[in-house]
């Protein structure tokens, strides 16, 4: 691996600058393979082996899980610097995959093979670092687990809307893909919030006109 991505690596990922730099260096140079993918690309699927533990440098990968009848939920999103809880788990138990990631942007990432992995899990410093940010990504994922048992579907849609500034370039299908239902409810929801004047509709673009009332909805201060 050429010398000059070594410091773009712990830049990135923080865990890093616990490992001796030495040991460091020499993971990232024998046993960590350099990518680059375009958006798009299906980067590991449920079911399948793990190929091996990321460590993204720029872009961003969305996690999901499918059902049977096509559906999908998305977990989280990865972005420089966040760790990857499935790959990490089935790397550590040899067990398959349980959810699929796709890049949403042209990513560069790192592949560190399991050896190399499991050499950086030796130094308590590195140790601590990873198993507390695991730690975060769990909690998030427990919130997310509690939204979808025991929130409207409302709710999660007006709380998705949030937080992406006042003009969002989604489809119908990629809300429904992150909130974990179909685009037809999706773009039912969506119509009655536009004729409740909260956001105003146009081809693969939402504009929000009221953030307040979506955010008193997906804190669940608006009944139906």
């Amino acid at each position: 691996m050429p010398a000059p991505l070594l410091p773009e690596a712990w830049r990135q990922h923080p865990a890093l600058a616990q490992l001796d730099p030495v040991e460091r260096d020499a993971v990232l140079a024998e046993q960590a393979q350099r990518m680059a993918v375009p958006a798009g690309t299906l980067l590991f699927a449920e079911g399948g082996r793990c190929g091996g533990f990321p460590l993204l440098l720029a872009g961003e990968i969305r996690v999901a899980r499918g059902s049977p009848q096509g559906r999908t939920l998305e977990l989280y999103r990865v972005r420089p610097g966040d760790l990857c809880v499935v790959s990490t788990a089935c790397l550590q138990q040899g067990m398959p995959l349980f959810a699929h990631a796709i890049s949403t942007q042209p990513c560069e990432l790192l592949m560190l093979q399991r050896a190399g992995l499991e050499r950086w899990l030796a130094h308590p410093g590195f140790r601590s670092t990873l198993i507390g940010t695991l730690a975060g990504r769990l909690a998030d994922l427990m919130q997310l687990v509690e939204a979808v048992a025991f929130q409207r579907l409302d709710q999660r849609l007006a709380g998705a809307l949030l937080g992406r500034g006042p003009v969002l370039g989604l489809t119908h299908q990629a809300l429904a893909d992150e909130i974990g239902t179909v685009r037809e409810i999706v773009s039912r929801l969506l119509r009655r919030f536009e004729q409740q004047g909260w956001l105003s509709l146009g081809r693969e673009r939402i504009t929000v006109l009221d953030p307040a009332a979506l955010r008193a909805l997906a804190g669940g201060g608006l009944g139906d």
